[in-house]
């Protein structure tokens, strides 16, 4: 199965990516128009604010005319959320915003023995505080970053940084320096999130492989959760293509670990890609629902 990259080609775009993608296309011919001198541009930024009070007139109009319940069922569409957002009308403060995006990625963070809390949000910076036992996995830092900070600023585009709050030093701490340095370094993100929903066909106990951006993945699916790892074995450094999801004797029910074909060497599927019969470890790569579609995060340096 593969994933290549989306053509810009409107009429293959489906409609949700179409509309996710409607605020970079205004800036575009907001920016196009000031080819035409300031005078243009302050009249189509003139446009665009009156176009936007009128809908969100509307919107208003139509909160008004509908119950509690039916406004929580559309707060939890993506697309309507974010126009409730840039009306002021969503009906969460950002507090619940945030608390509800970390409990989205709370079970991916336990994957790894890690764990997030909201500490605070004062004049527009989020601290959280963050633990976990993860310390020896080497891409623990960067799966978390991309993980919580795209889940804090999706469900909170209004605000304007994150803190991580370290905890006392102790054994099994993640590093609060660690995490969220590319994102203090230069406003850079450590990767981009490409949307696989194919990921959504696989069976539970099924492993398929995919190329999502040019970089070839693992991904398998234990009971309603799916993992994704990086295809390549750290012990003998072979793909990890025919590789089947086996449960250990004695162990609970979702248990699973991933054998290497080549090297038979074990991973533990749902703990971070832990080899459970040495000191390597599995690449893992976030996987999150974004605006309705499985995503993958892929890394900076397979971004380009």
């Amino acid at each position: 199965m593969t994933v290549d990259d989306r053509p810009d080609d409107q009429d293959n775009a489906t409609p949700d990516s179409r509309w996710r993608e409607a605020g970079d296309r205004i800036e575009t011919l907001l920016e196009a128009s000031s080819a035409g001198g300031t005078l243009v541009r302050e009249r189509a930024e003139q446009l665009v604010r009156e176009v936007a009070d009128l809908y969100g007139a509307g919107l208003a109009r139509v909160l008004g005319l509908l119950d509690a319940a039916a406004i929580e069922r559309l707060a939890r569409d993506d697309l309507v959320a974010s126009l409730l957002l840039v009306h002021g009308l969503h009906p969460h403060d950002v507090h619940t915003r945030v608390r509800t995006a970390l409990d989205s990625v709370r079970p991916y963070l336990g994957s790894h023995g890690g764990d997030v809390s909201l500490v605070g949000i004062t004049d527009g910076v989020v601290r959280l505080e963050l633990a976990g036992s993860c310390r020896s996995c080497p891409s623990s830092s960067v799966t978390l970053e991309l993980a919580v900070e795209d889940a804090v600023r999706a469900a909170a585009p209004e605000i304007e940084s994150i803190e991580v709050v370290a905890q006392t030093e102790s054994a099994g701490l993640i590093s609060a320096d660690s995490l969220f340095t590319r994102v203090h370094a230069n406003g850079d993100r450590s990767g981009s999130w490409i949307a696989v929903p194919e990921l959504a066909e696989l069976r539970p106990g099924e492993v398929g492989g995919f190329a999502v951006a040019g970089l070839a993945v693992l991904a398998c699916r234990v009971g309603s959760d799916v993992f994704a790892y990086r295809d390549r074995c750290p012990a003998c450094d072979h793909s990890l293509a025919g590789a089947v999801l086996h449960r250990r004797a004695g162990f609970p029910v979702g248990d699973a670990v991933l054998r290497c074909p080549t090297c038979r060497a074990h991973f533990d599927a749902v703990h971070a890609g832990a080899r459970v019969d040495g000191d390597e470890h599995l690449e893992p790569l976030p996987v999150l629902v974004r605006s309705g579609e499985l995503s993958v995060a892929v890394p900076v340096e397979v971004r380009g």
